[in-house]
């Protein structure tokens, strides 16, 4: 980057007194930046993994096992909706609001969360968490866009990469020590799950109502309200079935009634987009754009491999291996790695280069290779192998992603920012969502006869805990001797090699769909920037 002027630099830098910097940031000032951005988005990406470890104490305690699978859906129904809002509000009225907002109701919605009494309770207040993660990551990626050049934008969206990375590794191991504990200043050990958001959050407030002050010259327009609504009854139903689905019957009453709905909410939705045109929330304009229509799609295909191949890896690592949730999570370390160095590498090279769709590409490959070589472990494959293939898929994420999100952005109007970069986010968690719910389902639909199968092998009778496939308690395994336990493992194993071929199947879909990508020179200038610019031009030709 070029430095910038020294009225930007002094502009921004008296960004807390309320002044607004034209012109450039620094380096230094956008380090500053990307600090609270973090700390924010760190709040979203620690909330989903400390949850994953903690999850079944918490409903133990509640007295609300059979409900806890209500807890993750409301919060993902809540931030996957949110999520094109932020982008297009934000786009109207500005970031640094929106962001505040985002932190502070996910600050409100951890503080009820910590306090609830019932499933019931816990389940309205995760609701109210996601609302405020919906604006996390996506606004956080826009505002980026805003401040930082494309081709030097990857370096910077590298360390969001990191944060989740750090996250999934720490999340874990705070999840266990949290539920483990009866009780921390005397307040229920779990409940600070939730509370430690709170101090989090509130750092990160303070650090962006200090730095962020970017210019912004408000533009009226309609607001879609009409297709916020349709996209609620679409998605609502839909994300629901997908979570309860199998414990509901695919073809049960319930189910039929939520593809009806969401197929009625979703064409209300398209209908809404098309009469609202450029001010739609999801303008569908922006779709004949091959870069963002290979970007949605692809993203799609991504979150549905990545959630569906890579939810299984601690669950081998626990039943088959005999890890606990702790030390899984520290297993998993090698795949954060591989996410880090693959950002980190492909987005120096993109700086450097200025080229971006040979990254997707080559990431798009290494995770078809990983999911390949997943489909290949058993039982008694040896820990040092799994965790050189999580290196491998690690790296093909992390070349993967954050190139995308350049690719788009860079390839939209600067106003645009927003909404396509939350279209981008939208659509991975859409997939990522029903890649959990068509994975697992099918992953527990083979087990029991996996099972039966491995113990029919090696010609023992299976105990009856394990031969009915039942996952809700498999703490019976380590009580098992080891002639009886080796044969469940085999079986589980066996059943997660059809998992991860199923995802690689998925994966070579999207690696056809990203060739189609195309390659348009990275612009040296911020949308910032050029929104500056473009105003000068329109004041000039008045």
């Amino acid at each position: 980057m070029t430095k910038s002027s020294t009225t930007a630099a002094a502009a921004a830098g008296s960004g807390a007194k309320g002044a607004e910097p034209t012109g450039e940031f620094t380096h230094r000032q956008i380090l500053t930046v990307l600090a609270g951005l973090m700390m924010g988005m760190f709040l979203a990406a620690l909330d989903q993994t400390i949850m994953a470890t903690a999850t079944r104490t918490i409903a133990d305690d509640l007295n609300g096992f059979n409900l806890q699978a209500w807890a993750t859906t409301a919060f993902l129904i809540t931030s996957t909706i949110s999520t094109p809002l932020y982008g297009k509000l934000s786009d109207i009225y500005g970031r640094r609001p929106f962001f505040l907002f985002a932190i502070g109701i996910f600050i409100v919605g951890s503080i009820l969360c910590g306090l609830s009494q019932s499933m019931y309770e816990l389940a309205a207040f995760r609701a109210i968490q996601g609302i405020g993660a919906g604006g996390l990551m996506s606004l956080a990626l826009a505002i980026i866009g805003d401040i930082v050049p494309p081709r030097e934008r990857a370096k910077y969206q590298g360390f969001f990469l990191a944060v989740f990375g750090t996250a999934s590794v720490i999340g874990p191991i705070l999840g266990g020590f949290f539920a483990g504990a009866d009780e921390i200043l005397w307040i229920d050990g779990w409940r600070w799950v939730f509370y430690l958001n709170v101090p989090i959050g509130i750092a990160a407030m303070v650090v962006v109502a200090r730095v962020l002050h970017l210019p912004h010259h408000r533009t009226d327009h309609r607001i879609d309200w009409p297709g916020a609504l349709a996209l609620i009854v679409g998605l609502v139903p839909l994300l629901t079935v997908a979570e309860q689905g199998r414990d509901w019957g695919w073809d049960s009453r319930r189910a039929i009634a939520c593809y009806v709905i969401g197929g009625v909410g979703i064409v209300a939705f398209v209908l809404a987009e098309r009469a609202y045109k450029d001010e739609a929330l999801l303008p569908l304009r922006l779709f004949r754009n091959r870069t963002v229509a290979v970007g949605s799609i692809s993203s799609t295909i991504l979150g549905m491999a990545m959630f569906g191949g890579l939810m299984t890896v601690p669950l081998y690592l626990q039943i088959v291996k005999g890890s606990s949730p702790t030390v899984a999570g520290l297993q998993m370390i090698p795949f954060v790695v591989g996410i880090m160095a693959g950002s980190i590498a492909s987005g120096q090279l993109i700086a450097r280069t200025g080229r971006y769709r040979i990254f997707p590409i080559i990431g798009s490959i290494l995770m078809a290779t990983a999911l390949g070589l997943f489909a290949t472990i058993g039982a008694d494959t040896a820990l040092w192998k799994v965790m050189l293939i999580m290196v491998v898929m690690g790296l093909g994420l992390g070349g993967n992603m954050q190139p995308m999100i350049t690719a788009v952005q860079n390839a939209v109007s600067p106003r645009e920012i927003g909404v396509a970069t939350s279209s981008v986010t939208f659509f991975r968690s859409m997939g990522g969502t029903l890649g959990t719910a068509v994975f697992l389902s099918v992953l527990f639909n083979v087990l029991p006869s996996k099972i039966r199968d491995a113990y029919l092998d090696v010609g023992i009778q299976a105990p009856a805990a394990a031969g009915g496939g039942d996952l809700s308690d498999t703490s019976f395994i380590s009580k098992l001797p080891a002639a009886l336990a080796h044969p469940f493992k085999v079986g589980f194993a066996d059943g997660i090699q059809v998992v991860y071929l199923l995802a690689l199947a998925v994966m070579l879909v999207g690696l056809v769909i990203v060739f189609f990508l195309p390659e348009i020179p990275l612009s040296q200038r911020s949308a910032q920037q050029q929104r500056a610019d473009d105003a000068a031009a329109s004041a000039a030709a008045h």
